[in-house]
């Protein structure tokens, strides 16, 4: 059975993944709303939906509304779900949960802000949403998009992981997730809470924060900076790219069964040292750049989705092949210099702390 949201209620809109989706959804639905709720963190940036507000923001065709909030404000969420957010918004009958602190390594430096914000957030989106359907009960789905990392690592012959494998999260960011994964099934299961999770592999393309592995060896080779590789740089994910994710998070939203776990990956599996070079050959730099650092602790060695239920049950294909990929998201941030250079200084600054100065790097 197909569920047709009207208006959907994107929680870190702001964000690399979430911007993506919101752009996707408002340029392939026609008759779809959007809210964007997005406290603004330092990976937030409006900037990259400056094109969305002009064509769909209130001085537009009104299908997209932004609201500076965090998903922790219990009585800021019920006023976003009661149809609050704006004199053109309807009451949302869709949540796609995206907000979240999401880099391992600051997780690692900072365990305390994950928890609180990926777990108690969901917790309170959950209870807010569990409030609104008891006042005004209507269809409704709630999206929980979570991650690959949940699964924990994989040996070099083990199979991918299935919507079956058992969670053994191996550090505090997928832990949270984990968590905030088992909140959500346990209101489904507890509450006939109508809920499905989805869990990634690693996503790029464009505006995504210059931290993260892609765009932080874009942005360092262009200007000639070294580039810092964990470990032996043999560590292997999935990549997949964001376009295909926002198809896939729309699959699951609108014939996704209620209760159940959905993988969505890119059918990628490639190491760390081979994206990278991979970004060097795009740019025409040379592999000198390249420097091994210490590597992360508790670094997952591989992760590998099998997507078969999804693409069987839903009918969801991913349609980009890395190697294209990889030369169309080096393109982007070629002809957007300016986006990632108003970002770039807390980007250098966490490199520097978590890569370039750790001891033992080589």
């Amino acid at each position: 059975m197909t569920f047709t949201p009207r208006c959907i209620l994107v929680t870190g809109g702001a964000g690399f993944i979430g911007s993506n989706f919101i752009r996707w959804l408002l340029r392939n639905e026609g008759d779809v709303q959007v809210i964007n709720l997005d406290a603004l963190t330092y990976a937030g940036n409006l900037e990259s939906l400056e094109d969305v507000l002009a064509n769909h923001g209130p001085t537009a065709d009104g299908r997209y509304t932004f609201v500076n909030g965090d998903v922790r404000d219990l009585e800021l969420a019920k006023q976003v779900l009661r149809g609050d957010a704006s004199p053109k918004t309807r009451a949302p009958d869709c949540i796609v949960h995206m907000a979240a602190e999401s880099h391992v390594d600051r997780s690692i430096m900072g365990p305390a802000l994950f928890v609180d914000t990926n777990v108690r957030g969901t917790l309170t989106l959950l209870e807010a949403t569990r409030a609104e359907l008891q006042t005004a009960a209507r269809p409704f789905r709630f999206v929980q998009i979570g991650t690959d990392e949940v699964y924990g690592t994989l040996g070099a012959d083990d199979p991918a992981f299935t919507e079956t494998t058992p969670l053994a999260p191996n550090s505090p960011y997928s832990a949270s997730k984990a968590g905030a994964d088992l909140l959500v099934r346990s209101y489904t299961e507890t509450f006939d809470f109508p809920a499905i999770i989805t869990r990634c592999s690693n996503n790029y393309g464009p505006y995504q924060f210059p931290e993260k592995l892609i765009p932080l060896m874009i942005t360092r080779a262009l200007v000639d900076q070294p580039l810092p590789v964990y470990g032996d740089g043999q560590n292997i994910r999935d990549w997949l790219h964001v376009e295909d994710h926002a198809s896939a998070i729309w699959s699951v939203v609108t014939r996704g069964e209620i209760g159940e776990t959905y993988n969505i990956g890119g059918g990628a599996e490639l190491p760390n040292i081979t994206v990278v070079r991979s970004v060097l050959q795009c740019l025409g730099k040379p592999e000198s750049l390249i420097r091994f650092v210490q590597d992360r602790a508790g670094h997952d060695r591989r992760y590998a989705m099998n997507t078969e239920r999804i693409c069987r049950e839903l009918g969801w294909r991913p349609s980009y092949r890395f190697d294209a990929g990889i030369v169309k998201t080096v393109q982007w941030y070629l002809d957007h210099r300016g986006w990632w250079e108003r970002v770039l200084n807390e980007a250098y600054r966490v490199t520097n702390s978590l890569y370039l100065n750790a001891e033992g790097g080589r």
